[in-house]
Formats: structure tokens, sequence, C-alpha cells
């Protein structure tokens, strides 16, 4: 997790809220909440772990084994702040062109981490991230994430 979505969850509780999610262990297959997480790709073998916070949505993107392939914040003001220096790749989440921003993970200093910021339809902002060990584990992210739909 980033210092940002690190910053973030301490800052906000969110922390303990989202362990508390975490009791109830999704299924690959389950239907997201309307209003929350947004559609996963239907063969990709995961499933939403999500919170509802208020006027903002907590999504992890989780495999069988429980692992985070990727996660994303939704709310109505932007809660992440691109840095041009930290610029990486671009890309596409739900037909949208992003750029994608190297971020890092004090924790884990040999995990690729990256994010993005996008505005959806509604006003709302989602920051989504990733991360892996791999350079391919990344371009498996990319490949998920720009088949997310937002409702």
């Amino acid at each position: 997790m980033n210092r940002t979505i690190a910053s973030l969850l301490f800052a906000g509780g969110l922390l303990p809220a989202c362990a508390a999610a975490a009791q109830d262990a999704p299924t690959p297959g389950d239907a997201p909440t309307p209003g929350h997480c947004p559609q996963l790709p239907a063969d990709a073998g995961l499933a939403w772990e999500s919170r509802a916070m208020g006027d903002a949505d907590f999504c992890r993107a989780l495999r069988s084994d429980g692992s985070e392939v990727f996660g994303l914040y939704i709310s109505p003001e932007p809660n992440f702040q691109p840095s041009s220096r930290n610029r990486e790749e671009s890309g596409q989440v739900d037909g949208h062109e992003v750029t994608w921003y190297r971020a890092e993970v004090a924790t884990n200093p040999g995990v690729q981490s990256r994010e993005t910021l996008l505005q959806l339809a509604d006003g709302r902002y989602a920051h989504i991230w990733l991360q892996s060990g791999s350079a391919e584990g990344l371009a498996t992210g990319y490949r998920l994430v720009a088949q997310l739909r937002f409702r």
C-alpha cells in the first residue's frame, strides 16, 4: 500500500473498517453492490472486498487466495495529487485515457507500484492503485483495470 493510501486509511480511521469488511471472504462472481465498486471483468476470477464510508467507497479486487490485485477509493474530491515527475505509463480505464504514476511502498521497496486518478461521469473521483513484484504483474494489473466498468 503506498504512503498516500496508508495515510488515508490511518487518518480516516478506515483500516479498522476495512479489516471488519474483510471478515466475510468474497467469492469470485459475486455481483458488486450498485453504487459502490465498479464491475469487474467477468472472466477475471476476482471478487470485491468493499466498504462504503459515507459518500466514499473503498474497494479491493482480490484473488481467491485473498491477495490484492488492485484497489481503488472513490470519493467526491480527489485524494491523490499526481506529480508529473512520477509519470510512468499511459493506459485506459473504462475507455478513458489515464496516466499511471510511480508510487513507493515504504514497507516493501522491491514492489513496483502505480496509481492513477480518474474523474467519473457522476463527478466523483476514483484513485486506483496496483502493486506487483514484477513488470509482468503490473501488465496484468493494467489489463484488468482497463476492463473495469463504472456505473
